[in-house]
């Protein structure tokens, strides 16, 4: 049986142009105010309206997910500004995802932005990218790979260090045990996240690997860990959807633990504001998603390169807590933060 999770977007096999026309037809999100056949390569035709550029983004995002909604809108603000023709596709699995950036070369694409949750299996698909001349840039994963991979530019947070922050967090707030919940296993960014942690948290740090996928199965087993050991007086999540989940199961467990998180939506904010969840950890993906598109932009109208191609453009951590949920609240139920 084929257990690949669920992918959208382009298809595994080379795409014929027509198709991927069809495909960008649906998905484009900026129209270009040239004719489309005009060259995307010459900067000086492109102006502020792009030209006809077309990019794709190639994230390891499950489908429904609402962290990646958020990206995909902040991409797709950048592209209606830019007068991009926008693609956005995506496959859990590093090998699918690897095949649609692949797919995206063999189209000719002026620009494919990506994630590297799973950097190893991305570098051939991005040296083919690369040798075809075709600018890459990363985003939201990977911070510890992306020069390696040889990619232009990188927007995101530092998980490493939102994971120390959250360390020092949980110290100001006098917690002992935490329990880091993995949901996604391999994922170099909520590896590092749980390991920054454990350098500055005081208290004892465990990881519990779920799937997070089946959400009766998460709450199951954080529900059943906090019994088997009640000491654990704090879990953090890392995922808005896994944390409400772990909100719900340490109220069945009845055993006293707070719930914390990296991320966040609407109802994630909502429940920050009622005290159900400590605190939570911003990394904006609206605004990964927004730099990534309009960076290509900017490469390829005017040579700009963000960060110089030496450093990442940060986008966080930063703590949405009781005090200032409020102040997030109207942008979260905008689908913007």
């Amino acid at each position: 049986m084929n257990t690949r999770p669920p992918s959208h977007g382009f298809p595994r096999r080379p795409v014929r142009p027509a198709v991927l026309a069809a495909a960008v037809g649906l998905l484009v999100t900026g129209c270009s105010a040239f004719d489309a056949a005009g060259d995307s390569s010459d900067s000086g035709s492109a102006g502020a309206a792009g030209g006809g550029t077309r990019v794709v983004m190639v994230t390891h995002g499950g489908e429904g997910d609402a962290f990646w909604d958020r990206v995909r809108k902040g991409a797709e603000a950048a592209a209606a500004k830019d007068g991009i023709d926008l693609t956005y596709v995506s496959d859990a699995d590093p090998e699918g995802q690897a095949e649609l950036v692949r797919d995206a070369v063999r189209d000719k694409v002026d620009g494919i932005a990506l994630t590297l949750a799973k950097p190893q299996a991305m570098k051939g698909a991005v040296k083919e990218a690369r040798e075809a001349g075709i600018p890459v840039v990363g985003l939201n994963s990977g911070i510890g790979a992306w020069k390696s991979t040889g990619l232009l530019e990188y927007f995101g947070q530092d998980d490493g260090v939102a994971g120390q922050a959250v360390g020092n967090k949980l110290n100001e707030l006098k917690a002992e045990h935490a329990l880091c919940v993995i949901h996604e296993r391999g994922n170099v960014g909520l590896e590092a996240r749980c390991a920054g942690m454990r350098k500055t948290f005081d208290g004892e740090t465990e990881n519990l690997y779920v799937d997070g996928t089946d959400e009766r199965a998460v709450s199951g087993i954080v529900t059943a860990r906090l019994r088997q050991d009640p000491t654990i007086d704090e879990v953090v999540a890392n995922g808005a959807q896994q944390a409400l989940i772990a909100a719900d199961a340490a109220k069945k467990a009845d055993t006293g633990a707070h719930v914390a998180t990296f991320d966040l939506n609407k109802d994630l904010v909502d429940a920050v504001r009622r005290g159900d969840i400590r605190f939570a950890v911003d990394q904006q993906p609206y605004l990964q998603g927004y730099l990534a598109v309009d960076a290509l932009w900017l490469y390829r109208t005017n040579g700009n390169i963000s960060g110089g191609g030496v450093s990442p453009v940060l986008t966080g951590p930063a703590f949405v807590t009781k005090s200032n949920a409020a102040s997030v609240a109207e942008f979260a139920a905008n689908g913007t933060r």
